[in-house]
């Protein structure tokens, strides 16, 4: 079989060269361009290289972007879960006090560490990188 570019990896199926889906890496937490690595070092700390197929991670740099789409949506949802919970049972507050910061808190680093490997997926996808209005060699 050649080993060109195009010919398929024997262990995804998948293309070489071709990122994995974008939402299989959020939800996954694997390499978006082998599908098989990890992608996170940490729990929210993205590592430096994928330890299987050697993927620089170093430049994918997803600002704050993960951040800006957790508190809008979770924000949302908790506020909206808790006037529910309010109107239908009308817990004591310490109820509120005590189970909404360990909702938010869970599902905040659930759902950082999906969109942050969502969008370093999407920088993979189409090879995004930092404006230059110069490039390396000089030229404009």
């Amino acid at each position: 079989m050649d080993n060109d570019s195009t010919s398929p990896n024997a262990e995804t199926g998948a293309p070489k060269g071709v990122p994995v889906s974008p939402f299989k890496v959020g939800l996954s937490g694997r390499c978006p361009s082998c599908g098989q690595g990890r992608l996170f070092s940490g729990i929210l700390v993205v590592a430096e290289a994928c330890n299987h197929c050697g993927a620089d991670f170093r430049k994918a740099d997803p600002g704050d972007g993960p951040q800006v789409f957790v508190i809008l949506i979770l924000g949302f949802v908790v506020a909206l879960l808790a006037a529910m919970l309010h109107a239908a049972l009308a817990p004591p507050a310490i109820v509120h006090l005590i189970l909404w910061p360990i909702v938010v808190s869970v599902l905040g680093l659930w759902m950082l560490r999906v969109f942050k490997g969502w969008l370093i997926a999407q920088q993979f996808k189409y090879d995004a990188h930092e404006a230059r209005l110069v490039d390396d060699d000089g030229a404009l």
